[in-house]
């Protein structure tokens, strides 16, 4: 089975397409939340991932958009563009965005949005907090976003490997625990502004990372119309 697994997709819709187009005889589709908040189509994303019967898990922006006290925590433009999806997204949207889980189980890998110890708001960045996590982990395989950055953390007899993937690097899916981040599709945080995800082949058991490019200006000119933050605007281009 070929799995693409998304995260961090922040209402980017002409992002997730290009994602879509570029996926290559693919079986099902993961996300790890944050599937909303930031960009300008909150509704479009989920109808987009409803579609694909896309499984997945709740994140904070997720949260916080459905009424949460998660925004208490978010930075001026986080919140104010949060608030601004509270209004505009519809409550077929709210009501899908609810029925996601902070934690879910497929076979092998557990599927988290922040960390598989505090599923909602721990950034997995540091070896300190990658080995805490791997060994909390109750399958061999984990996968979380939140970060906006592709990076894989994998127990090597003790000692923690750091991997940060290119554009096409594959890992080995050998049975060695590992903390999988497939990146960010609406709102990459690595310096490429390219939406970014992860590929799993169970049968091969190995997974790729990808990137494909999208019409960047043209979510730019809609998030400036919906009046959203324009340092948020500003900062999608450079993928920072």
């Amino acid at each position: 089975m070929r799995v693409a697994v998304l995260s961090d997709i922040h209402s980017n819709l002409v992002a997730l397409d290009a994602v879509i187009a570029a996926f290559d005889s693919i079986d099902a589709v993961w996300h790890l939340g944050d599937v909303v908040g930031y960009g300008p189509e909150p509704d479009g994303v989920v109808e987009r991932l409803a579609g694909l019967e896309a499984v997945g898990v709740r994140g904070n922006h997720d949260a916080a958009a459905c009424g949460g006290r998660e925004i208490e925590y978010f930075n001026p433009d986080a919140r104010a563009a949060m608030e601004w999806t509270r209004d505009a997204m519809s409550s077929t949207t709210r009501a899908w965005l609810e029925a996601q889980p902070e934690r879910r189980t497929e076979g092998d890998f557990t599927l988290v949005h922040g960390s598989p110890r505090d599923p909602i708001w721990e950034y997995i960045t540091t070896v300190p907090i990658a080995r805490a996590n791997l060994t909390s982990l109750d399958t061999p395989y984990g996968l979380h976003g939140h970060t906006h950055v592709p990076v894989a953390f994998r127990d090597d007899d003790g000692r923690v490997e750091v991997i940060s993937p290119a554009r096409g690097s594959e890992l080995p899916m050998d049975g060695r625990t590992v903390l999988l981040n497939p990146g960010s599709v609406g709102q990459p945080r690595d310096g490429d502004p390219m939406a970014s995800w992860l590929v799993i082949d169970t049968e091969a058991a190995r997974c790729s990372w990808h990137r494909v490019g999208y019409d960047i200006p043209a979510v730019q000119a809609a998030m400036t119309a919906a009046g959203l933050p324009s340092r948020l605007v500003g900062r999608l281009g450079h993928g920072i």
